[in-house]
């Protein structure tokens, strides 16, 4: 299960991206971070570390 990034609460800080420990996490064109489902480890730090708790667990 891959962690997803809700786009209407993240602020654009970037904090995830940094943390992210395998790269899983770019920017989009609208300057918001977007995660690659397929490189997502599930480790949790990205949703930790994200000041507005943007970040959470893909339920697909």
């Amino acid at each position: 299960m891959a962690y997803k990034i809700d786009k209407t609460k993240c602020i654009g800080c970037h904090s995830c991206m940094g943390m992210c420990p395998v790269g899983a996490i770019s920017i989009d064109s609208d300057g918001k971070c977007v995660i690659d489902a397929s490189k997502c480890i599930s480790c949790g730090t990205c949703a930790a570390i994200c000041p507005v708790s943007a970040i959470g667990p893909d339920m697909k």
